[in-house]
């Protein structure tokens, strides 16, 4: 088994990440050994987290999800599946000449 979580750090900021053993890699994040980045935001906790089969498949879903806006990870985090296609679509501004 394989997890993607998403922590949130002390500065309102989101870390996310994959891994084997999910309570382990949870440990070092709180002790300031699982990244650099989440050891200069600590404290962090759990705010999200999938359990997949395979490895390869909760690695894919870090990298997709890293790729994502603050909102979209948020909603992700909520459960709100239904607002995730439309988040996806770029924004695009209006100009007024």
């Amino acid at each position: 088994m394989a997890h993607v979580y998403i922590l949130t750090c002390a500065d309102g900021s989101y870390y996310v990440g994959s891994t084997r053993n999910l309570a382990a890699r949870l440990h070092q994040h709180r002790t300031g050994n699982g990244s650099e980045y989440t050891k200069h935001r600590l404290p962090v906790e759990l705010a999200w987290s999938y359990e997949f089969e395979r490895v390869t498949d909760a690695f894919a879903a870090e990298k997709r999800i890293q790729g994502w806006s603050r909102a979209k990870r948020e909603a992700l985090m909520r459960g709100e599946y239904e607002l995730l296609p439309d988040l996806a679509k770029k924004r695009t501004r209006s100009r007024n000449w």
